[in-house]
């Protein structure tokens, strides 16, 4: 049993405007921060950032060029070698040249790791610094 006491009155109906008073007031704050941050995020160390570039390698005449082959084979520049030991003994040799020369791996996309992974060995055992591996550029487009 609902009772009405009196007549509607205008308070009684919808109201069918929105109150926008909150949205103003933080619209407010928040460029009022930003106003505030802004020139903090300006104001930096002026430096001169290295440009991006990508450049190919370009192989000098020292550095080694090891091979390995989809069967596991190891080519010292082109060159058969037949076992690790004499890999490791050619490494030795060359570890103590000054500047050393790089070593740059090929290996085909269809070898064993481990076959790639027993040269990278070898080198470290033998001494080499500098390895390098090389890769097919991607396509451009």
């Amino acid at each position: 049993m609902a009772m009405q006491l009196g007549s509607p009155s205008e308070e009684d109906e919808v109201m069918s405007s929105i109150n926008t008073t909150p949205l103003v007031d933080v619209m407010l704050v928040l460029l009022i921060i930003f106003l505030i941050t802004i020139p903090v995020v300006t104001h930096t160390v002026p430096v001169q950032l290295p440009a991006e570039r990508n450049q190919p390698t370009q192989t000098k005449p020292e550095n080694i060029i090891i091979a390995v082959n989809r069967d596991g084979q190891v080519f010292w520049n082109e060159r058969l070698v037949p076992d690790l030991p004499t890999l490791f003994e050619r490494m030795k040799a060359i570890a103590v040249q000054v500047p050393q020369p790089e070593i740059h791996i090929r290996g085909d996309q269809e070898v064993r790791y481990r076959a790639v992974g027993e040269v990278v060995v070898t080198c470290q055992r033998a001494g080499i610094v500098k390895i390098a591996f090389i890769t097919e550029p991607p396509p451009r487009g």
